[in-house]
């Protein structure tokens, strides 16, 4: 049993470089998250009202001008599928794959924001327990510096899974908020391209 004890000890202890390389990691991606998320916010928060304007006057007789009106450099996702849209009016299946890429698209983005939420705490977790081993034997044997340096490594690995982890629960929150938008948006455009075809 000692020597099973032994066995887990060691392997438990062999994982907290891993896991603290991990955790930098996910460190280094979720300031990086941030600086993309801000980069959206602003192209949003510049073109979100005139795409809006642009929608509410929208019908059958004017929904291939709408490209004319967007700005011709913009970097979000969703002026670019409606120009595709427009460029497949007449393809009832090729909207639809649109649509579909669009969707596929939306989730590969949000799925860094969910990697960061579930993988940041289970990390941080593991980075917290991992230490407490050796913590425990320093005390048993009366070394405080091993144990106190072990203490400060669980508690900053703890600290860095849980910012990890917000910055992933607060882009997700945002990002599915505008994805949401942007899917209804396109899709009310197929419907106006749909209803246009049949028009004509």
């Amino acid at each position: 049993m000692n020597y099973i004890s032994g066995v887990l000890y060691w392997i438990s202890t062999g994982l907290l470089v891993p896991v603290v390389i991990l955790l930098i990691l996910f460190f280094i991606r979720s300031l990086l998250l941030i600086g993309n998320f801000f980069g959206q916010y602003v192209s949003i928060h510049k073109t979100e009202s005139l795409l809006r304007a642009e929608l509410d006057k929208l019908d059958y007789e004017n929904v291939t001008d709408i490209c004319r009106r967007l700005p011709d450099k913009n970097p979000l996702p969703v002026v670019s599928y409606i120009r595709k849209l427009i460029d497949a009016q007449n393809s009832p299946a090729h909207m639809q794959k649109l649509l579909d890429e669009f969707e596929l698209f939306a989730d590969k983005d949000l799925s860094v924001s969910k990697t960061l939420i579930k993988m940041g705490p289970m990390l941080g977790l593991m980075g917290t327990l991992i230490p407490m081993g050796p913590a425990l034997v320093g005390l048993s044997t009366g070394d405080i510096s091993s144990m106190a340096y072990n203490m400060q490594v669980a508690f900053a690995t703890t600290v860095i899974g849980l910012f990890s982890s917000g910055i992933g629960f607060i882009t997700l929150q945002v990002k599915q908020r505008w994805y949401v938008r942007d899917m209804s948006n396109l899709e009310f455009i197929v419907q106006v391209l749909t209803q246009k075809t049949l028009k004509g």
